[in-house]
């Protein structure tokens, strides 16, 4: 059995549940037996960053030495603050080295894992047209305007998967997304014992 390199991208102001929750499922995973399924680290494009809430982490990789990812998780979080500025994905939705990378990635990768908002940083990279998706249920309306060819934008789902792209709805959905990944990859036991290791229904 192979092990998986699995990527968490990470940048100011990314939500903390949704790099945490898919980076918890995928590390726990299969670690009661004798073979570790996934490698799972953390990237962005410099050594320090702030999440929501002023919580102060440093990813493990920049993206000039990250080794070569199967699965990249796409995290999101962010907005508009009241004086205009824009912070997490919608910063980073204007950040050309963030979006090259994520292009560049995409064409090694087996799969690419969406978390909330990051769906907006898949369809500014260039990598949403013609599929199904789904984001955070306040992001539907934006997401149409910057994702104009996207096949369908589906609302009041969890998961959307496409085959090497799988979309998730807002933060905690993250995780079920994890788990609909580990499914498909490691099959539906692998999944529900690591479920049940972490007490998660």
């Amino acid at each position: 059995m192979i092990t998986r390199n699995v990527a968490i991208l990470l940048f100011d102001d990314v939500e903390v549940l949704d790099f945490c929750g898919p980076f918890e499922v995928f590390s726990v995973t299969g670690r009661r037996g004798k073979h570790i399924p996934f490698k799972v680290y953390t990237v962005a494009e410099k050594k320090k960053i702030a999440a929501r809430n002023g919580l102060m982490v440093e990813p493990t990789y920049t993206f000039k030495n990250c080794p070569t990812p199967d699965i990249l998780v796409v995290p999101g979080g962010g907005g508009k603050r009241k004086d205009g500025t824009l912070f997490g994905t919608r910063k980073e939705m204007n950040n050309p080295t963030l979006l090259n990378w994520i292009k560049r990635m995409s064409l090694t990768t087996e799969h690419i894992l969406s978390v909330c908002t990051g769906a907006l940083l898949i369809a500014k990279a260039g990598l949403m047209e013609d599929l199904s998706v789904t984001t955070h249920h306040l992001a539907f309306d934006e997401l149409r305007k910057v994702a104009p060819a996207t096949a369908s934008i589906r609302e009041g789902v969890r998961i959307v998967d496409n085959g090497h792209t799988v979309f998730s709805a807002g933060v905690a959905a993250g995780i079920d997304a994890s788990f609909h990944l580990v499914g498909n990859l490691l099959g539906k036991e692998v999944a529900e014992e690591t479920a049940a290791y972490i007490e998660y229904d």
